[in-house]
């Protein structure tokens, strides 16, 4: 019990120090460009969030290890908060551009990395899978917002679309089965971020924007409907099927004894 508390000690001084980096991170664009009021309170509930989240996460997992793939992942992570912070605080002023897509960059170039390491390292675990595909989903939500507001709401759909498919999945359990490994899943999820980056980065005309951010969605659309499609053919019937072996195991006897007796 004492060295399973140790474990879990070292493991929250970790999430404690993603923390404290976050509020250097933010420290540091407050400093250089002046960050506003709401960066600053969207970045500190950011970090107070990933941490809160992630002690949690991992005082269930009982790991006995952060791992290295999972320090990546939470660099990656505060980098998103910068991210995050910027775009909040570009309803009030525009922040510089550069900076902006400079972070975004890093850590859309930092994704492939951790996967890496863990593998290199020995250190895959579910933990890890689930931290760094929430790191990816919110990262591409955040340049959803900041994209919308030049292309139209519209643009929200790209960043909503897996909340949306999370939020079904607790209506229609199925939708919860494992997928087939796929390149063409994971292609089409690598192009968002950089699909997003290179509309909010402003470098084109208007309409090879609106042609890029379409392209992300239409490839998006896709991608989710043909999951979903597979989903429904070969998962359903299964979740249908155990469905009502276990309504069969747990109807009552008295129904069952007088169908018999009436034969």
């Amino acid at each position: 019990m004492a060295l399973n508390n140790t474990y879990d000690a070292r493991l929250q001084q970790e999430t404690a120090v993603g923390a404290g980096v976050q509020i250097m991170l933010l420290a540091l664009l407050g400093t250089v460009i002046g960050l506003g009021p709401a960066g600053w309170l969207t970045g500190l509930v950011f970090a107070f969030a990933t941490w809160a989240v992630l002690s949690r996460a991992l005082h269930r997992s009982r790991l006995s290890s952060f791992g290295p793939a999972n320090r990546v992942t939470l660099g990656r992570a505060t980098l998103v908060g910068g991210v995050t912070a910027l775009v909040a605080d570009s309803f009030q002023s525009s922040p510089p551009v550069t900076l902006l897509v400079g972070l975004t960059a890093v850590a859309l170039l930092l994704d492939g990395v951790d996967g890496k390491v863990a593998r290199r390292t020995g250190t895959s675990s579910a933990l890890g899978a689930r931290f760094d595909m929430e790191v990816d989903a919110f990262l591409i939500l955040v340049l959803s917002v900041y994209v919308s507001m030049q292309l139209g709401p519209w643009v929200l759909l790209i960043g909503g679309m897996r909340y949306a498919f999370v939020a079904a999945a607790r209506v229609a359990p199925w939708l919860n089965a494992p997928l087939p490994p796929s390149f063409a899943r994971k292609t089409v999820a690598a192009l968002q971020g950089i699909c997003l980056l290179l509309a909010g980065a402003d470098l084109l005309p208007y309409a090879a924007n609106l042609a890029v951010a379409a392209l992300s969605l239409g490839s998006l659309v896709w991608s989710f409907g043909r999951d979903v499609l597979w989903l429904w053919r070969y998962s359903r019937p299964a979740a249908v099927a155990s469905g009502a072996a276990a309504a069969a195991e747990e109807a009552p006897v008295e129904p069952r004894l007088l169908e018999l007796a009436a034969r």
